[in-house]
């Protein structure tokens, strides 16, 4: 995918890698929407590379869907969407965490992934294809106990996007997960990045994470995730398959529709009520 003359939006985008992003995005020649809900940061990234900026909060899907409505009418399209808000609440023990910052966190980190996926995929349909790309996080692929709720937010939404990649490839659509670690952004606290510079471990710039952005967007591949780490270019994380069935019948089956090319899975769950 030849990003020049794109038309590229990215959540978050105020500050951080959401900020980085659209600097990388203006730097290959895309036309950028900023959508953040911090109008001033937001407005001051989209008029330092002449983008469109639109204040919206990713965990209302009306928000989303106009926001995605705006960059479509005004910019003349859609490429790629990055869809890289997310926030984290450092409640190591579950037992003190709170509804509401529970509820906070999940319709930032996983509701803003979904709505956003669902209006990229509708206007990248009908454009014919496009790439999303949605931040994950080391902690999607591993155990983070500083902040469990935000690790079970990430696995969610690699799993999420491994799970959508397959049935968007026939309409041209790719979907992976930038899988960052340690970054140097708000989203590490003073003290923890006083902590890590004290044991000489090393955090990345935002601008590494928007290479790796670039690398999943224009790769070809889809259901990745990319692993960004210090002094290493993007990784695609090799994920191993399950234990299958025992049982001689079913040796090295997996359910229809689960992989590629092993059969139309239809709607074999439902909706139950609660």
């Amino acid at each position: 995918m030849n990003l020049s003359g794109q038309v590229g939006l990215v959540t978050g985008a105020a500050s951080g890698i959401g900020r980085a992003t659209v600097e990388r995005f203006a730097a290959e020649g895309m036309r950028v929407c900023v959508v953040d809900w911090d109008e001033v940061a937001g407005r001051a990234v989209a008029e330092a590379v002449d983008g469109l900026f639109v204040a919206a909060d990713v965990g209302d899907a009306a928000q989303v869907d106009a926001a995605f409505g705006r960059c479509v009418d005004e910019l003349g399209g859609l490429g790629v969407a990055y869809l890289n808000a997310g926030i984290a609440i450092g409640h190591a023990d579950i037992a003190d965490l709170p509804d509401d910052v529970y509820r906070r966190i999940m319709r930032v980190n996983v509701d803003g992934v979904v709505f956003g996926a669902r209006a990229a995929v509708r206007h990248l349909r009908a454009g014919g294809g496009g790439a999303i790309v949605a931040t994950a996080s080391l902690a999607g692929l591993i155990p983070f106990p500083p902040d469990p709720v935000y690790d079970l937010t990430k696995h969610a939404v690699v799993g999420f996007i491994r799970s959508i990649a397959p049935t968007l490839a026939p309409d041209g659509i790719t979907a992976n997960c930038v899988n960052p670690g340690m970054t140097d952004t708000a989203i590490i606290t003073e003290d923890a990045k006083a902590m890590l510079a004290a044991a000489d471990f090393p955090l990345m710039s935002p601008s590494q994470i928007a290479d790796a952005v670039v690398t999943a967007a224009t790769s070809g591949e889809t259901g990745r995730c990319w692993v960004c780490q210090p002094g290493r270019e993007a990784l695609r994380y090799e994920f191993r398959d399950v234990p299958g069935p025992r049982s001689e019948a079913g040796r090295g089956r997996v359910p229809p529709g689960v992989r590629p090319g092993s059969g139309n899975l239809g709607r074999w769950s439902k909706e139950m009520p609660d």
